[in-house]
């Protein structure tokens, strides 16, 4: 063989081993990467089990991991550390176009949350806010409510679920003393709550407290003990549950509370924003980035909030002279607000009832629009007493085995005040369908993605799409009486003013009455409405960002 043909042959021999290695070596790549994803997520619930089981994983729904510690947090750190090393040594050349989607996600992830555990948050352990949209984390207090109501995501149907239920407790208790040890430290260096939030606190745990075992909101899932189980069983439960709680939830709310009103209260801040905490800008900052999911600056979303709101008070006054209305728009929105003609109902059966013929309006229009469907169950409840005072409309995911349907909730302190123009019909298309139910059950139930992709939830994505439903009111049957598209308007209104309050409280020093004075006068919210959503805010850096910054992208 002369020179030639001896180099043609060696050529072409290394062109078809590598054609051969390539997709090998891809083949091996994906599920090297698709086993790290899955250890990720299984190792990501270990360190937080409450959000397993509101996940529906009923695997960790005996354990509650003490957050409080140097411990865990050193264990979150060498955690993200580890995987941040690991995805350094995996090629995403090397991944497929779904794949490489996933490995961004995981770094954008993994990097976020090592910048987060630069700062001393763990100096708060927990606020008053809760949003159910998010990990229950945010509000451990009222999620240990929620679960332990037995209408939440933790199981109450097997003896070993109730048992489950008793084991998570002990550890929730110890958790509640290192809580006040935290808030001690946070108090020693100055990095304290401000004080409208501690009140709030105050009243949390006051309200889990109970004066009779049984009258308990803990004591909820014994009332509705199966019938299958026998009467040693029966006799065990109810009274290992009434011990728990005699002897375990009260004392520990009893002695959270106490701290809170007798030594945290009086030490707490006037401010408002997290910018007055020690670092507390740049930490805000990387708040914004993460709800946001974008570079922008403070400034440029607050120029954004700015333009937003005048041209959403421009169609507002549209709207309002197209009733005939006499007068400026705040005492439109002072008509809206009081009128009794607004608010009909007598009881909350109503209000549940009036929402769900919003849903029935619309049902027709969907198939229209849609064409893939969530194969979650869907349900309208009213906020559970002990947290609606705290709670705002909100919508809690279901679990993919249907187990648990994805839930509406509408917190109903007084039924004859609920107002009909406070944008119901927005509101349920946001909260509901086609929002937060549509999104995050069809996001859940694909199977095709890596678990942690089904569960993950960005606020930008989960509520700019949720706030983008509000506008498709007219498509599907909605917004046909002027007084429900103002309602609408003021929805919107409310997430463009979100963007001048939040960047203003946090890095700008706008006070809360400020804050409060701001929304009352461009959106029709009541004082109670503003204030709820002005601490909400304060207590939640950068979520209330989300939504616009989403829906305009």
């Amino acid at each position: 063989m002369n020179t030639f043909l001896l180099k043609l042959s060696f050529c072409t021999a290394i062109i078809f081993a590598v054609s051969c290695e390539s997709p090998v070596k891809k083949e091996n790549d994906s599920i090297r990467f698709h086993t790290m994803l899955d250890n990720y997520w299984q190792e990501l619930l270990k360190l937080q089990p409450l959000d397993a089981t509101q996940f529906g994983d009923n695997s960790l729904n005996d354990e509650f991991v003490n957050t409080c510690t140097q411990a865990y947090r050193n264990d979150v750190r060498h955690f993200k550390l580890r995987y941040q090393d690991s995805l350094k040594k995996m090629n995403p050349d090397n991944l497929n176009e779904e794949d490489v989607m996933s490995y961004n996600v995981l770094k954008y992830d993994v990097e976020i949350q090592l910048e987060k555990t630069r700062y001393d948050t763990w100096k708060i352990p927990f606020t008053p806010i809760g949003d159910a949209s998010n990990t229950v984390s945010a509000n451990i207090v009222l999620a240990m409510g929620q679960y332990g109501s037995g209408e939440s995501s933790q199981p109450f149907k097997t003896v070993n679920d109730y048992d489950n239920w008793l084991l998570r407790v002990h550890g929730y208790t110890i958790w509640c003393d290192s809580a006040i040890q935290n808030f001690r430290q946070g108090m020693a260096s100055n990095y304290l709550l401000p004080k409208a939030l501690v009140i709030k606190m105050i009243d949390i745990c006051n309200g889990l407290i109970s004066k009779e075992d049984t009258s308990s909101l803990f004591y909820g899932p014994v009332k509705n003990l199966p019938t299958t189980f026998s009467n040693a069983e029966r006799t065990r439960i109810i009274n290992a549950y009434k011990d728990v709680i005699k002897n375990e939830l009260n004392p520990s709310h009893t002695k959270l509370a106490a701290f809170l009103k007798d030594e945290y209260l009086p030490k707490a801040r006037t401010t408002a924003g997290v910018g007055d905490l020690p670092d507390g800008l740049n930490y805000y900052k990387l708040c914004v980035k993460e709800w946001t999911t974008t570079d922008k600056t403070l400034d440029e979303i607050y120029t954004t909030g700015l333009n937003e709101v005048k041209r959403i008070r421009k169609e507002m006054e549209d709207t309002k002279n197209s009733t005939g209305f006499k007068g400026d728009l705040n005492s439109f929105f002072h008509f809206m607000k009081t009128d009794k003609q607004f608010m009909p109902f007598k009881k909350p059966s109503e209000v549940l009832d009036s929402f769900q013929h919003i849903y029935d309006i619309i049902k027709p229009s969907l198939t229209t629009y849609f064409v893939l469907f969530p194969k979650s169950r869907f349900e309208i409840r009213q906020t559970e007493a002990f947290r609606a005072a705290s709670a705002s409309i909100e919508y809690l995911q279901g679990t993919p085995d249907g187990s648990r349907p994805g839930v509406f909730y509408i917190p109903l302190l007084d039924a004859t005040t609920f107002n009909i123009t406070s944008g119901m019909e927005s509101t349920f298309l946001h909260e509901a369908i086609p929002g937060h139910q549509y999104q995050s059950s069809l996001q859940m139930e694909d199977t095709l993605l890596p678990t942690f992709r089904r569960f993950k939830w960005y606020g930008a994505y989960g509520e700019g799409w949720a706030l983008y439903c509000e506008s498709l009111g007219k498509e599907l049957g909605l917004y046909k009486n002027p007084y429900q598209h103002m309602g609408a308007l003021g929805d919107e209104m409310h997430r463009a003013i979100r963007l001048v309050v939040d960047i203003g409280i946090h890095s700008k020093g706008m006070t809360r009455e400020e804050a409060i004075a701001y929304m009352m006068q461009n959106e029709p919210v009541e004082e109670q409405g503003a204030v709820a959503e002005t601490e909400r805010y304060m207590g939640m850096p950068g979520q209330a960002l989300s939504y616009k910054i989403g829906a305009l992208k």
